[in-house]
């Protein structure tokens, strides 16, 4: 073969060469390019309880709460308990001002001690003359005189314990004391300030026992009852509290269309208080399943779909869905995924099937 021969031979071989190139090129570009999505953009199918009955929320309150109020007026010399101090039943509160109830109940004390006297000489005179009535020595008149004096000397001694006995409680009543064992959540009153029988001094709580005062959709109604389990979540808890319903309120509001209950929730650990708001419902049946979130289901189409993670790329794939836990969010799948599969959510499930999708760990920077 000639050098010409050669060189056209070399031209055509290299040419050859960079066809093949540009198409491997090119068949690289088409590829799809790799798609990285957040933690917050997946969900992992799980296998859980699911419990499905009406969804609830309402605030906690003191099952048993008492609001101390003054019995007599008067200055407030000391308070002796501030907010959230711990007192037994009787611990004394508050010190009012007794200066004029003690007088009162010494004059009341004294009074008895003379009506006291007084019945005794009645009581005398009447003997003497029934004696002497009995000899024929005194007039009938003033036989029944003498029964009448003792009568009226009975009547006030009575009268006069009665005022001592007010004037004992009123200074009693001086001494302000805790009606139950709790936690004072409310000082309403400080030393020096004037306060009149029915003014408002402290609140005292029993932090063992709150109940949940919570509303349901009246078409719920039907499967509430006294006693029936209800699971709730508070926000800062990263746990889930129970109780059971202790009342159902008769009256439907017209304005929500919902039904208020209460429910009795045990706090013996004392982690709940007073005033927190609570999301949950009413665990009327309990099943369990796989489920994903309610987020991860499309119901755009004729049948709900999931976009799935299936070996680095996203797989379409279409569900059955079963029982819808209200309180969680989270809904049984029946078929189409598995558990532990992973799929996506929110603006991730925009992706198209069939792209590559790599997760981006959990602090992870993008």
């Amino acid at each position: 073969m000639t050098r010409a021969h050669l060189l056209v031979a070399g031209f055509a071989m290299l040419a050859l060469a960079g066809c093949k190139g540009n198409e491997s090129a090119s068949a690289t570009v088409a590829e799809p390019a790799v798609v990285t999505v957040g933690p917050e953009n997946v969900a992992v199918a799980v296998l859980t309880d699911l419990r499905s009955g009406p969804a609830v929320s309402g605030a906690l309150e003191a099952e048993r709460a008492a609001t101390v109020r003054a019995e007599v007026s008067g200055p407030v010399v000391r308070t002796l308990a501030e907010a959230g101090q711990r007192v037994k039943r009787g611990a004394l509160l508050a010190r009012l001002d007794d200066t004029a109830v003690r007088d009162a109940y010494l004059s009341a004390r004294s009074a008895v001690r003379s009506a006291e006297a007084a019945l005794e000489l009645a009581e005398r005179n009447a003997g003497r003359s029934e004696r002497l009535a009995s000899a024929g020595a005194v007039a009938e008149r003033d036989l029944e005189a003498s029964r009448y004096q003792a009568t009226n000397a009975e009547g006030a001694l009575a009268d006069a314990r009665a005022r001592l006995a007010l004037a004992q409680a009123q200074l009693q009543d001086t001494e302000v004391r805790a009606p139950l064992d709790g936690i004072v959540s409310e000082r309403q009153v400080d030393a020096g300030d004037v306060v009149q029988p029915g003014d408002a001094l402290f609140t005292v709580v029993d932090p063992t026992s709150l109940r949940l005062a919570a509303t349901v959709p009246v078409d719920a109604i039907g499967s509430l009852e006294v006693g029936t389990p209800v699971e709730f979540t508070v926000s800062g808890f990263d746990r889930r509290f129970s109780g059971r319903i202790q009342r159902i309120n008769p009256v439907l509001d017209p304005a929500t269309r919902q039904v208020r209950i209460y429910v009795s929730v045990p706090n013996r650990e004392q982690a709940l208080v007073s005033g927190l708001f609570a999301e949950g419902r009413v665990a009327t049946d309990t099943k369990r399943a796989v489920a994903v979130p309610v987020g991860a289901i499309d119901t755009r189409g004729t049948r709900p779909t999931v976009h799935q993670i299936k070996a680095g790329k996203v797989v379409a794939s279409a569900v059955q869905v079963g029982v819808h836990d209200e309180a969680t969010d989270m809904v049984e799948v029946q078929s189409g995924v598995a558990e532990g599969d992973t799929l996506l959510l929110g603006s991730a499930q925009g992706v198209t099937p069939g792209t590559p999708v790599r997760v981006l760990e959990e602090g992870a920077g993008r």
